[in-house]
């Protein structure tokens, strides 16, 4: 009689904690869709804001009239869809994010929530200024890249010259002229803003690793050598073609590796100081190989 009594017990909070669930997955559901809906209204206003480092490219590039077009009915209707769905994301995230504190808040000591909160608070941040970086250094650069191979400028030149844009003709040769997919074109920004903005994760991503010992700031010293390796990857893997592009990212998340090894250094410096008070801190424990094995030699 216990025993089923035990077993009804402890399945109680479990069917509490699925209810919990159940309710902060509705209603982050609900946020993200109104936001999917909110930027769906202002889609094309998005739409245009996106598409302006291919258009400032295209201008600087000689043509007075940039134009994109969709070779589908459904194109344009999707294209907007997509970006709806990204925007509403981040337009939703701060409240998904509360759902999400809210769930797992109970189950954390204060000290706890306090090293979590900030971190809630900096990733939205840290992406938002990825996405910046992207959408304001990175596509323009791509775009100038790939753009910059037609030799465009000496034909739209002539056409603004005479003022006869539509009777512009060529004595000789075949005009090249981009004739852009809206979809296509997009997909360049959209990968480089989430990409950017992904890559901006890593001090929170490695901090709270630090936070929880998983990493220290002397293994991340030691493993320098590989995070460039693998820095250099994913710059030739996001960025296109282009040296100048796959160097500033070079830059950017080798500097923000950098900067998380700080982080992880002053996470570990405040756990130091904090034992010390508390009088668990052994002073042996730094020269012992056995505590920081990531120190030790191959």
């Amino acid at each position: 009689m216990s025993a089923e009594s035990d077993i009804d017990d402890s399945s109680a909070p479990l069917i509490e904690h699925l209810a919990e669930l159940r309710t902060r997955v509705i209603r982050s559901a609900l946020a993200f869709l109104v936001g999917m809906i909110i930027c769906f209204t202002f889609g094309s206003a998005i739409l245009d804001f996106l598409l302006v480092p291919i258009e400032n490219t295209m201008r600087s590039l000689g043509n007075p009239n940039p134009v994109m077009q969709y070779t589908a009915p459904q194109e344009y209707f999707f294209t907007l869809i997509r970006i709806s769905m990204v925007g509403g994301l981040f337009v939703a995230f701060p409240i998904i994010g509360y759902q999400l504190w809210r769930f797992v808040a109970p189950g954390l000591y204060k000290n706890e929530k306090n090293a979590f909160l900030p971190f809630m608070i900096a990733s939205p941040m840290l992406f938002a200024l990825g996405a910046a970086f992207a959408h304001y250094i990175v596509v323009p650069l791509a775009m100038q890249f790939f753009l910059g191979f037609a030799d465009l400028p000496s034909f739209f030149a002539a056409m603004v010259a005479t003022g006869e844009v539509a009777e512009a003709t060529r004595t000789s040769g075949i005009d090249i002229v981009f004739n852009g997919k809206v979809n296509e074109s997009l997909d360049i920004t959209l990968k480089m803003i989430v990409a950017f903005g992904l890559c901006f994760q890593l001090p929170v991503l490695l901090t709270l690793m630090g936070k929880a010992g998983l990493a220290t700031a002397a293994g991340l010293r030691n493993t320098r050598k590989y995070a460039v390796v693998g820095i250099l990857v994913v710059a030739a893997l996001v960025t296109p073609p282009d040296v100048t592009t796959q160097l500033i990212l070079f830059v950017v998340v080798y500097g923000l590796y950098e900067i998380s090894i700080f982080l992880v250094a002053r996470v570990e410096k405040e756990r130091e100081v904090k034992l010390r008070e508390e009088g668990l801190w052994d002073d042996d424990d730094d020269a012992d190989p056995e505590h920081h094995p990531e120190d030790r030699g191959p």
